[in-house]
């Protein structure tokens, strides 16, 4: 390894580098050029640019961060160079921003499609899956949406910006999957198969609600989990559940 050698604490090396002290006025100048100039060219982004990132937009934060960074304390990086690389970036974003426009295959390609995760109370675990999302994650969604129980979503799409849709019954929705409160706290219970039941039971692989009366049989989506108690009120079910088992305590 060539160059003298280094020594170690040195001050001077920590804090300044190689640079004159002067320097240091330089970097606060060229901070403050490619901070009003990245200003100027986020104007023309848009205001989409700035909230939810589309994969197009992710990659244009990258490369403005990385051409940005440089320029603002490496003395050897000039600051016309860097400011055309800025420019350069933020034109070919509004030029695919136009082809989006334009395009339906560009849109797709670029921003993808939206795709249906919950149908009539059920949700699809192959969908789940194109969605890049597992079943806690749909969960967590939809209680963000006030959500308790999935008998109460008719249509729920995961969009292309990332957010999740939901269309849920307008009044006295049919009894469904709990999603309250979270199964990491709580798990639903799970029936057991050998056992007659009555009334309605959930999946608990796909949420998909039967009316049993005797055995339970294995769901159509063929998933090994077996079934819970499908409910209207996930939360009243669990309040009166802690009823029952209060009064059995306090039975003499």
């Amino acid at each position: 390894m060539s160059g003298p050698p280094i020594i170690p604490f040195d001050w001077q090396r920590i804090w300044l580098g190689d640079a004159p002290p002067l320097f240091l006025l330089e970097i606060v100048f060229r901070t403050a050029v490619i901070f009003v100039w990245l200003l100027l060219l986020l104007q023309l982004t848009g205001k989409r640019g700035l909230a939810q990132l589309s994969a197009l937009e992710l990659v244009i934060v990258i490369a403005l961060g990385s051409a940005a960074g440089d320029p603002l304390f490496y003395p050897e990086v000039p600051l016309l160079h860097a400011m055309l690389a800025l420019a350069l970036v933020v034109g070919f974003q509004r030029v695919l921003a136009g082809l989006v426009v334009r395009s339906e295959r560009v849109e797709t390609f670029m921003e993808g499609q939206p795709v249906e995760l919950v149908r009539d109370g059920v949700f699809s675990v192959a969908a789940l899956e194109r969605a890049n999302l597992s079943r806690e994650d749909l969960f967590e969604k939809l209680r963000f949406e006030g959500v308790m129980q999935l008998g109460e979503v008719r249509r729920a799409y995961f969009e292309q910006d990332g957010d999740l849709s939901v269309f849920r019954h307008d009044t006295d929705p049919p009894p469904g999957l709990p999603v309250v409160p979270p199964w990491d706290l709580e798990p639903p219970t799970v029936l057991n198969p050998d056992l007659p039941q009555q009334g309605f039971v959930a999946c608990l692989d796909c949420g998909r609600v039967q009316q049993v009366s005797g055995l339970l049989v294995g769901c159509v989506c063929g998933g090994k989990a077996g079934w819970t108690v499908a409910t209207a009120d996930p939360l009243a079910t669990a309040e009166a559940e802690k009823d029952r088992q209060a009064a059995l305590w306090s039975a003499p």
